[in-house]
């Protein structure tokens, strides 16, 4: 596991544009503003790029790759076609299986369980309807917050509509593979939930 997934703190910024099909973000350390890693779309099919102009964006596949900003890759994120319910499936840089995603139905705000390799659950991904803001929890306990609100700096720094923040505890082991897949989930919540 690359030692950046180490990192309590993270920064992510959409890349805006009037005809953009790619889902495309920079994670940066919030505290100096430096690219820390880079989530691109690289492989987009054409039907692909016309169906994220349509009301059927969010039934669309996606493979996403994550990378250092040495352009080194970290995870692979991959969804097929989905009607009702996504189910993602998550890779670490050898293209070996780490994790899955599945999508609960009728959740307010929206939700993933978090599986390991073997269906085993490892946490919860648990937005709020009435806001952006989403919770990962194991066991009935918060390991990390994903929101559009960061207190640093001495200030509270309130991101722009494409950006938030990523706030992993410290009761999550440095080198646990639940880093990756909490990493990649923030990745999907645009793509399944918020399009």
């Amino acid at each position: 596991m690359n030692s950046i997934l180490n990192k309590n703190l993270f920064l992510i910024k959409e890349h805006i544009g009037m005809f953009k099909a790619a889902n495309n973000f920079d994670v940066l350390n919030p505290e100096n503003g430096v690219l820390m890693m880079t989530c691109r779309e690289p492989n987009l099919g054409f039907f692909t790029k016309l169906f994220r102009f349509t009301d059927y964006k969010r039934m669309t596949p996606f493979d996403i790759i994550i990378s250092d900003n040495q352009n080194k890759k970290i995870i692979s994120i991959k969804r097929g076609t989905t009607f009702f319910r996504s189910d993602v499936e998550v890779f670490d840089e050898n293209e070996k299986l780490i994790g899955l995603f599945k999508q609960k139905f009728f959740s307010f705000g929206g939700r993933f369980e978090i599986f390991d390799p073997q269906g085993k659950s490892l946490a919860t991904l648990q937005g709020k309807w009435t806001g952006w803001e989403f919770k990962f929890l194991k066991d009935n306990n918060e390991i990390a917050l994903v929101s559009k609100k960061w207190a640093g700096l001495g200030k509270e720094f309130f991101t722009s509509a494409d950006n938030y923040v990523l706030k992993i505890n410290e009761t999550v082991p440095e080198n646990d593979p639940l880093r990756a897949l909490i990493l990649a989930a923030v990745m999907c919540i645009d793509m399944v939930f918020k399009e």
